[in-house]
């Protein structure tokens, strides 16, 4: 797949459509390669007629490794949060928004429709809120403001997570991602036990790098509070949650909404912290009109 390059940032990316299309970019999550983003949702998007682009975050895929930059253990970043001491990250979500801007310029896009889901919708409201010229639409998905008075993950979704990572091993590690999507996902769409378990394999075959996941919950954490950057944002909005969401709570999303100007709130009964497959009709309605 092709990469754009600058002086600071190597970016993998697809795109899918008509290059003469509206551009619509998708914001991975956190730790998550652009194949979260599934080829045929991609292809659905692109269908309705938008250029559609996903891409491997820093620190993950086949994007620039930021090797070597010292990060807290997982559990000094959790009491760091817990009061309220200062955060050293290696990097921030707008460094990362720096980085989706830096790759619509790598392929000559001046604007686009900017979709972001969980540290992706992050990234997205930052991006939108520095670069507002930039940003045709603007869709938060499973995303939260970082406000510290919202409910936070749900305790044994939080330790799977974050506290009991595996040892390298492939086996454990796909066995890992499975209970993951078990935990956070939506109870209403169960998924397929044998694809479920295919697409871990394939997540883990293409890039297994934990150390990339770590940088990204010290960007999350060191971001904080995006209330007075959302209250900025001009551009239409559409929040996207799932009512059953155990990660980041629905209140995480209807908090984004009620501090973006004029955005609009969309709640799904039954969703988790996922894009279930019988959704997709759904969801990918909402985009497109919201595009228009």
């Amino acid at each position: 797949m092709p990469q754009i390059h600058t002086s600071t940032i190597d970016i993998e990316y697809e795109t899918f459509g008509t290059s003469s299309d509206p551009a619509l970019l998708l914001v991975s999550g956190l730790g998550m390669q652009m194949i979260s983003w599934p080829e045929p949702f991609c292809r659905e998007l692109a269908g309705r007629g938008y250029r559609v682009i996903r891409f491997d975050n820093r620190d993950t895929g086949f994007s620039k490794k930021f090797e070597g930059q010292k990060t807290p253990s997982m559990k000094s970043m959790f009491v760091r949060k817990a009061f309220r001491l200062p955060m050293q990250a290696p990097y921030t979500l707008r460094d990362m928004a720096d980085d989706a801007i830096a790759l619509l310029d790598g392929i000559g896009v001046e604007t686009a429709h900017i979709v972001g889901v969980s540290m992706g919708g992050m990234i997205a409201q930052n991006l939108t809120a520095t670069y507002p010229t930039r940003v045709r639409t603007l869709t938060s998905i499973m995303s939260s403001s970082g406000h510290r008075s919202l409910p936070q993950a749900d305790g044994v979704v939080e330790r799977h997570i974050f506290h009991a990572r595996p040892n390298p091993d492939r086996e454990a590690v796909i066995a890992h991602t499975v209970r993951t999507v078990e935990l956070i996902g939506s109870p209403a769409f169960p998924i397929d036990a044998e694809l479920l378990r295919t697409v871990a394999s394939m997540a883990y075959d293409r890039c297994f790098y934990p150390q990339g996941f770590a940088r990204h919950v010290a960007a999350i954490f060191q971001d904080g509070d995006r209330r007075a950057r959302l209250r900025t944002i001009k551009v239409p909005t559409l929040v996207i949650h799932g009512r059953e969401d155990p990660l980041v709570p629905l209140a995480g999303g209807i908090d984004t909404a009620e501090h973006i100007p004029g955005a609009q709130l969309k709640i799904f009964d039954g969703m988790g912290h996922n894009l279930p497959l019988q959704l997709w009709p759904e969801i990918i309605d909402l985009i497109v009109e919201h595009a228009k």
